[in-house]
């Protein structure tokens, strides 16, 4: 489906589509890095987070239908001689399939990465596919010394300055909102809610497992 820019409007997320947003959510993921997926819990669970940011909580609207969401939590970055360094993450950041590729996500993105430097976030990292996320300058973690939490390099770790020079040298592990870590028994219960979809690999998962295959141990 195509649309015109000037007729998309974002804006906050109200209560009422809390649930709308994570139907919206489990249509976009379902299928795509693994079989089934479990954003959509993510998306259930963020928002009762002490992380969660609500000023960044946006929706995608065209017409009376609501297309795209995008939410954010605060994270860290554990360091050495800096101590703890707090950024941002966001994600999930949904977009109805019939929707998708038509630039959405990225006016969420953008929208919302404006709206963070002016409530004075200074940098933003995330774990995302390299080749999507370097459109909004997005650089490899591995570039500012960051590793996961786990002590590793990983192509998937990205990390964006808000404010020029605020990752510089941290050398530092990348710690998410606890809300990030999601128990598999909690998400196939609260997947027992929604109506039956079928479960499936699919090429596009290979694309998420290199990402994964990616990650070592640094020299």
């Amino acid at each position: 489906m195509n649309f015109k820019a000037e007729n998309l409007v974002l804006r906050l997320e109200t209560p009422h589509e809390y649930q709308a947003v994570e139907n919206l959510t489990r249509e976009a993921f379902w299928n795509v890095h693994v079989p089934g997926c479990d954003e959509h819990w993510l998306a259930h669970v963020l928002r009762d987070s002490a992380d969660f940011i609500p000023e960044l909580d946006y929706v995608a609207i065209l017409g009376d239908r609501l297309v795209g969401n995008i939410m954010y939590a605060r994270s860290r970055i554990l360091t050495a001689g800096k101590g703890s360094v707090p950024t941002l993450t966001f994600g999930p950041v949904s977009v109805l399939p019939d929707y998708q590729g038509q630039g959405i996500g990225s006016a969420l993105i953008r929208h919302t990465l404006c709206l963070a430097t002016g409530l004075g976030y200074e940098s933003v990292v995330i774990y995302g596919d390299p080749e999507y996320y370097k459109r909004f300058g997005f650089l490899a973690g591995e570039i500012y010394g960051l590793l996961t939490k786990d002590g590793y390099i990983s192509p998937a770790l990205m990390a964006l300055e808000l404010v020029q020079g605020s990752l510089n040298n941290l050398d530092g592990r990348f710690v998410e909102s606890d809300a990030y870590s999601l128990d598999p028994v909690a998400v196939e219960s609260f997947e027992a809610k929604f109506p039956f979809k079928s479960k499936a690999n699919t090429p596009g998962q290979l694309r998420f497992q290199e990402l994964l295959q990616q990650s070592r141990l640094p020299d």
